[in-house]
């Protein structure tokens, strides 16, 4: 089998220098004449008011991505935040739709009416608060988004960059490709997974239930797929946990998937040998709450033993 592992890897090839622009692809002209219309409209970064804002996006679609980049949010992550300042119901998919619609067409006024109007309004209300606002008290150990050079303190922040000399809208189109923060996101998606997995261990222990936290890419007999907590361990294992925080639906949605291939291998091990094993799911995180049916499928998977960082306290209820 070597040889034929070599010949694939030998036969490929990376060429991460160049990217494809593909669809909806903003070149800087265009970014730079939705920044020159929102500094326009709010006279310099001094005035962000939603409803004058809101009127500029309708007309200058721009405006509504220039506006994203200066928050440094995906489009989802600024649909969350405008839900949880107004209860406004805003799904991801509806605030991707939006920000797609867009960029294929930046510079042509958008036709939206009710709700989708009502959508957008909301949007731009919740980032005029946003950034009117700047960055709020946070503990020493934590970073806050808002916590950049233009937005870390206010509408102040904005105004200095634009009256500076400093080419602001070349620094938000370079920020509009690469995300701020994104790197060390990625940094420290582990500590993220941390929290709950601590949450779960804590919770154990302090009822004394003996468990086995596996370790990244372990390989254990039975399980293709390892879990993240076998109870008691692998010799015997009557339970299995999952532990997944995440923000995005498409990795929710791997989770899910993983989880209902654990329940069928509890399912063929009761088959074979007499004894299965129970999956509980703890999970994390708006991804998960962005598609219902994948939220059944996974009730159905652990027969309803799903917990979240609130409910966390009651896992070991169940298992003794």
């Amino acid at each position: 089998m070597d040889k034929y592992v070599d010949a694939v890897f030998s036969s490929l090839e990376s060429d991460f220098i160049t990217m494809p622009k593909g669809p909806g692809f903003i070149e800087y002209p265009v970014f730079e004449a939705g920044y020159e219309a929102i500094k326009s409209v709010t006279e310099g970064f001094t005035n962000f008011n939603a409803i004058s804002v809101s009127r500029a996006v309708v007309e200058r679609p721009m405006i509504f991505i220039v506006l994203r980049t200066i928050l440094g949010f995906t489009p989802p992550e600024w649909a969350y935040m405008a839900s949880r300042y107004f209860k406004t119901a805003i799904s991801q998919e509806q605030a991707r739709n939006l920000d797609r619609k867009i960029r294929l067409a930046p510079s042509s006024p958008l036709k939206l009416s009710g709700e989708a109007l009502n959508r957008l309004q909301t949007m731009v209300k919740a980032a005029c608060l946003l950034l009117d606002k700047g960055v709020p008290a946070k503990q020493p150990d934590q970073l806050h988004r808002l916590d950049k050079a233009d937005t870390g303190h206010g509408l102040i922040g904005l105004q200095n960059l634009a009256n500076l000399g400093v080419p602001y809208a070349m620094l938000l189109y370079e920020r509009f490709l690469g995300r701020p923060f994104a790197g060390h996101r990625d940094s420290v998606s582990e500590l993220i997974g941390d929290i709950l997995e601590t949450a779960i261990e804590t919770v154990l222990t302090k009822a004394k239930i003996s468990f086995r936290k596996t370790k990244r890419a372990e390989r254990i007999d039975g399980f293709d797929q390892v879990p993240d907590f076998i109870l008691p361990d692998e010799y015997n294992p009557q339970t299995v946990i999952e532990a997944k925080i995440t923000e995005d639906d498409g990795t929710a949605r791997d989770k899910v998937t993983r989880i209902q291939h654990l329940a069928e291998l509890g399912r063929l091990a009761a088959e074979e040998k007499g004894q299965g094993f129970t999956v509980i799911a703890c999970i994390g995180g708006r991804g998960f709450g962005v598609r219902r049916e994948d939220m059944r499928k996974l009730l159905l998977a652990t027969r309803g033993k799903v917990f979240t960082l609130k409910t966390i306290q009651s896992l070991s209820v169940g298992l003794k």
